[in-house]
């Protein structure tokens, strides 16, 4: 079986055969959408696998978090989503005999030191920012990991929804090793690719939401504008609403109603003078989770991931667990509850960086939002802030808010563009944050850190420097 990723299969296999050998497993994963959905795959991969372990979730890698992971009493640990940048801190305790370590996961490598069971695209030639996610590098795993009878193909759904939810279709669509998986879904029956409108809410928001929220593409007169947004619906011959007079979602409409109004959209776009290369993203390739009910959130991958983004980052990764590994009833209800209090806390985290703005450096631009923005969104408040007019084109946000044991977190984010001149924010955090005495990592385009109460000045004043000599050096 050359599996999903070829490139992958014989290490996965013997990372497999690790945890085979294994009287029990601690599995720690990280609490975003990505490291949700791997400990999902992992943990029915385990179970299928008659493998006994134990779940934990970690907001942030660092010394201390290993450290406890070490002091527990499993003799064999799987990091799923995290756990690459922290090789170093991870080798000691492997060193000391604490724990033998199983990593799948995606972002950069700390460098100068390895371990013999480390499964991370990066290792053989493929991109871990847009290529393979962490839930992608765990359904690797899976697959080496399958029982003698059947397979873990159906957990290519969840590999889907952690790549989209790592903003790996960024470019329009899921590539590289992630398009290897999506064929596996779409074999199995459980993920189905189309073309289709690409906004925001296809299966849950009413009309003039779905088009009043769609601010990737701006379209003026709608975007950000209900009246507008009514409207333009009222004006169109399609039956926006349903015979009770309330209004149909995306889903509710016929294929040529879809059709009638994605041309109209486009239109409209084009008369309001919207560059043809923004019109273009309008429409694309969509993903859909088959076997999930229709005009659920868990039906469209996007959604999917951000109710998953609305669990654990609010101390709940119980519950996003329990939605990845099917639950339907109690937890998806209280998953939704949270759902609206983290769609409420970014409209309101973003409102605050537009009132505030930014500040901007020679190489950088930063908003310190102390405890105003919690710290474990405030990462996807910079990533929404970016192209708005609250912050500068062509140079990358720094965010920073207070942790309730007093650090500090930072989050950074750039674009392709940036990471094509050169630009690597993992290496920008994970040298700025160790210079004032923390630590960090993550992707070229997106990565984060954590300093100590106090260092915010020296460590903007090193990133700024650290990203300068990158755009320099490309410039050269």
């Amino acid at each position: 079986m050359d599996g999903p990723v070829p490139e992958l299969t014989e290490h996965a296999a013997a990372c497999a055969a690790r945890l085979r050998d294994a009287d029990r497993v601690l599995l720690a994963s990280h609490i975003d959408a990505d490291g949700l959905t791997s400990a999902g795959i992992a943990s029915t991969a385990l179970e299928r696998a008659d493998i006994p372990f134990e779940t934990v979730f970690c907001r942030q890698l660092d010394e201390a978090a290993v450290a406890d992971i070490a002091a527990t009493d499993y003799d064999t640990v799987l990091f799923t989503d995290f756990g690459s940048g922290q090789l170093d801190i991870i080798a000691e305790h492997e060193a000391a005999g604490d724990f033998h370590p199983v990593i799948a996961d995606h972002h950069q490598p700390a460098e100068g030191v390895e371990t013999d069971h480390h499964l991370n695209p990066l290792r053989f030639g493929l991109n871990g920012a847009s290529e393979l996610s962490g839930a992608g590098a765990s359904y690797v795993l899976a697959r080496a990991l399958e029982p003698d009878a059947g397979d873990n193909r159906d957990l290519a759904a969840l590999a889907v929804v952690g790549a989209v939810g790592d903003m790996q279709d960024t470019n329009g669509e899921l590539r590289g090793a992630n398009a290897g998986i999506v064929d596996e879904g779409v074999e199995v029956g459980v993920v189905e690719e189309g073309t289709d409108l690409r906004i925001y809410g296809r299966q849950t928001r009413a009309l003039p939401k779905l088009l009043q929220y769609a601010t990737d593409v701006r379209i003026p007169g709608i975007s950000n504008n209900e009246a507008g947004a009514i409207e333009f619906l009222t004006e169109l011959d399609v039956a926006c609403r349903d015979d009770d007079g309330e209004w149909k979602r995306w889903v509710d409409l016929t294929g040529d109603e879809r059709q009638t109004l994605a041309s109209a959209l486009m239109r409209r776009a084009i008369a309001s003078g919207v560059p043809a290369s923004r019109i273009d993203d309008l429409v694309g390739t969509t993903y859909v989770l088959s076997r999930e009910r229709e005009g659920t959130e868990l039906r469209d991958v996007s959604e999917f991931s951000t109710l998953l983004n609305a669990t654990a980052r609010y101390d709940r990764a119980d519950v996003g667990l329990a939605v990845c590994l099917g639950e339907r009833d109690a937890a998806l209800d209280r998953a939704r509850r949270l759902l609206r209090n983290h769609r409420k806390n970014l409209s309101n985290g973003l409102q605050w960086v537009k009132e505030h703005g930014v500040r901007v450096e020679d190489n950088l631009q930063w908003f310190d939002a102390g405890d105003e923005i919690r710290e474990t969104i405030v990462g996807i408040v910079a990533g929404m802030a970016v192209g708005t007019d609250a912050t500068r084109n062509g140079i990358p946000v720094l965010a920073f808010a207070e942790k309730e044991d007093g650090e500090v977190k930072v989050s950074s984010r750039g674009s392709y563009v940036m990471v094509r001149d050169g630009l690597d924010l993992s290496a920008v955090m994970r040298e700025a944050s160790r210079a004032v005495g923390g630590d960090g990592g993550g992707h070229d385009v997106a990565a984060g850190a954590t300093i100590p109460k106090g260092e915010v000045e020296a460590f903007i004043a090193e990133a700024d420097r650290i990203v300068g000599e990158q755009l320099a050096e490309d410039a050269d």
